[in-house]
């Protein structure tokens, strides 16, 4: 147990260095093309950010007890409505706007990278995370699942956008992907 314990430590650690990267490139090279989708993206990997550091708080302590979990699930709720919020404001105001999104090359590259570090370490978050059995720990684990759909998502719409002038795609993944936090977020919270 203590081999998964270093081994889930580790991947938080990973989520959370990736995703202080994620912020600054993405935020970065958003700026440069006047893509609010790339910047948009580069700020909710703050979330994930800060539902990471949770679990790793969360792990920091075996002995809390029922308490200490349900503090940590709850937390992740917070980190998956946070994302929720964001991400359907910033779409809707983007499709009343009218917002087209720039095209950033580097970004989209990028966003293809991200969706497959994304999908792998969710993969094995959730495998560590049934080992452990912890609530926390896998829900971070569909936080940052989440975060690989959203990087394809919004890959896809500045690719929609660039070859069909679909400006209005990246707003609707937007709108998408916050549905879905919310309802993760409805869900941790309806275990309370």
């Amino acid at each position: 147990m203590a081999d998964h314990q270093r081994r889930g430590r580790w991947l938080q650690r990973a989520t959370i260095t990736w995703n202080l990267l994620e912020v600054g490139v993405t935020i970065g090279l958003g700026i440069v093309a006047h893509s609010l989708a790339l910047v948009a993206f580069g700020l909710d990997s703050l979330i994930e950010v800060f539902a990471s550091l949770v679990v790793l708080w969360h792990m920091s302590d075996s002995e809390g007890g029922a308490h200490r979990d349900q503090r940590a699930q709850t937390l992740v709720g917070w980190a998956f409505a946070l994302l929720a919020i964001s991400m359907i404001v910033t779409g809707v105001r983007s499709l009343v706007l009218g917002l087209e999104p720039g095209l950033s090359i580097w970004g989209m590259v990028y966003l293809a990278v991200t969706t497959v570090v994304m999908f792998v370490l969710a993969t094995w978050k959730r495998s560590i995370g049934r080992v452990l059995q912890s609530g926390p720990f896998l829900a971070e684990a569909r936080l940052t699942f989440l975060d690989g759909w959203l990087a394809v998502s919004i890959l896809v719409a500045l690719g929609l956008n660039h070859l069909l002038g679909w400006w209005w795609a990246d707003a609707l993944a937007a709108v998408l992907v916050g549905s879905i936090a919310a309802k993760e977020a409805a869900e941790l919270a309806g275990r309370d």
